[in-house]
């Protein structure tokens, strides 16, 4: 941003180069260095198994790794695990058990 001298006055001369200073430039991603550096569920960006990185919402990791905790939870329930011994393995309430199954599953099945 290029300000002339002759339409700006001194004293707002200064004032917007500061404001040009102050404020971030925003480059185009051609410009800018990045290094895709991956997390611990892929080596980098490009091949990583989510549609959206879990980072870019918020508690976006823990609603993942719940949900992952839920699936297992599920599954064990199916091969004939009770609701108290599941709830011990994953040492969570049998409430969060219930939650996990659905809730009406459990109760059924006997806790």
């Amino acid at each position: 941003m290029v300000l002339e001298t002759r339409e700006i006055g001194g004293a707002d001369l200064e004032e917007a180069q500061e404001r040009e200073n102050r404020e971030p430039r925003d480059f185009k991603p051609e410009y800018c260095n990045y290094r895709d550096e991956g997390c611990e569920y892929a080596k980098s960006c490009l091949e990583c198994p989510f549609p959206q990185c879990i980072y870019d919402e918020p508690r976006g990791r823990q609603r993942w790794l719940k949900k992952a905790r839920d699936k297992k939870i599920r599954k064990l329930y199916r091969t004939g695990k009770k609701v108290k011994e599941l709830s011990g393995l994953f040492g969570v309430s049998p409430r969060t058990i219930q939650r996990a199954l659905g809730g009406s599953e459990s109760l059924e099945n006997g806790s």
